[in-house]
C-alpha cells in the first residue's frame, strides 16, 4: 500500500478523535470544508489556551517571543477550506499539524528539559529547541568568491541534533534531479546511483537536503513519525541505505511519537492519546 494510503487512514483517525475532543471539552473550532471535515482551532477569548494546543505547553509557547512566533504561520488553504473569522487561520490551528505535535511535545516544561527525553534524542537537557530553523546547506558554485547556501527550514533544533517532523502528509516531497545535484556535498554523503528517483525527480528530497544539513553542520538528524506510517518509515530507510560516510550514518536515526510518548508526563501521554491517538508501546 502506498503512502496516500496510510495517509489518509491516520487523517481520517486523528479527525475524527479531534472532531469528537472539540465538542467534549467546549473548545473554539470549526471544521475545513470538504469530504474529511478538519478540525481547525482558535485560541480562546482571553488568548491564554488554544484546543490545539497542551494547556502547559501553550502557556510555555506564549512566555516564549521566538516560539510564539511559530504560531503565527499563516495556513495556506484558509481561503477556501475554511471560514470566515475574525482573525486570520494559522498553520498551528489545524489539528493534523505536525508541526503542533512537535511543539506540543518539546514546549511542554516537563518534557524539554526531561533527562529520558534528552538520553533518547542525544540531547542535553539544557538545550532549549528552536523550531523553525534555518539550516545551511552548500551550493556548488560561488559569487565573487562567497560560498552559495540553501537556507533550508528544518522544523526543529534542539543541542546539535535536527529534527524532521511528519504526521499526516504523505510523503517526504519530490525534486527535480537539477536541483539536487546542485547541492555541494550530494557526492560525498551519498551514493547517488542508489538515491530513490521517478524520471527526473529525486524521491524523499526533504530527507536528502537535511542529512546534506547535518553533514555540512557537524550535526546529528533524526525524523520523527507515527508508527502508523511504515510507507514514511521505508522512505527514510531508502535514504539511509544510500548515505557512504559511516559516521555521518551513525549521527541519522529515526523515532516514532510513539516511542517517544513513553519519556513524556502522563498528562501529556493522555492529552496524545486522546487527540491523536498516539499510545506508547510500554506505559509504565
Amino acid at each position: 500500500m502506498d503512502g496516500i494510503y496510510y495517509a489518509g487512514e491516520l487523517r481520517r483517525e486523528i479527525c475524527a478523535r479531534n472532531a469528537d475532543f472539540a465538542l467534549k471539552n467546549r473548545l473554539d473550532h470549526v471544521p475545513s470544508y470538504g469530504a474529511l471535515p478538519v478540525t481547525v482551532y482558535a485560541p480562546d477569548l482571553e488568548g491564554k489556551r488554544h484546543g490545539n494546543f497542551y494547556p502547559a505547553s501553550y502557556g510555555a509557547i506564549l512566555k516564549r517571543p521566538e516560539w510564539s512566533l511559530r504560531l503565527n504561520k499563516v495556513h495556506a488553504q484558509a481561503r477556501t477550506s475554511l471560514p470566515r473569522a475574525d482573525r486570520r487561520w494559522r498553520e498551528l490551528d489545524s489539528c493534523t499539524s505536525s508541526d503542533a505535535l512537535l511543539m506540543n511535545i518539546f514546549c511542554c516544561p516537563g518534557a524539554c528539559n526531561s533527562e529520558a527525553v534528552a538520553a533518547m534524542l542525544g540531547t542535553e537537557r539544557a538545550d532549549v529547541p528552536e523550531f523553525g530553523y534555518r539550516a545551511r546547506v552548500p551550493m556548488k558554485g560561488a559569487g565573487k568568491g562567497k560560498p552559495r547556501f540553501d537556507r533550508t527550514e528544518v522544523d526543529m533544533k534542539v543541542g546539535a541534533l535536527l529534527v524532521e517532523a511528519k504526521l499526516t502528509e504523505n510523503d517526504f516531497q519530490n525534486a527535480p534531479a537539477e536541483l539536487v545535484a546542485s547541492y555541494r556535498d550530494l557526492e560525498e554523503v551519498f551514493e547517488v546511483s542508489a538515491l530513490p528517483r521517478s524520471g527526473d525527480r529525486y524521491i524523499s528530497y526533504q530527507l536528502v537536503r537535511n542529512v546534506l544539513a547535518a553533514h555540512a553542520g557537524g550535526l546529528s538528524f533524526c525524523v520523527m513519525l507515527d508508527a502508523r506510517r511504515p510507507d514514511l518509515l521505508e522512505a527514510w530507510h531508502a535514504i539511509m541505505r544510500a548515505v557512504t560516510p559511516v559516521d555521518l550514518r551513525t549521527r541519522c536515526k529515526v523515532l516514532t511519537w510513539q516511542e517517544l510518548s513513553n519519556t513524556l508526563p502522563r498528562a501529556l501521554r493522555q492529552f496524545l492519546r486522546l487527540k491523536y491517538g498516539i499510545v506508547s508501546p510500554v506505559l509504565p
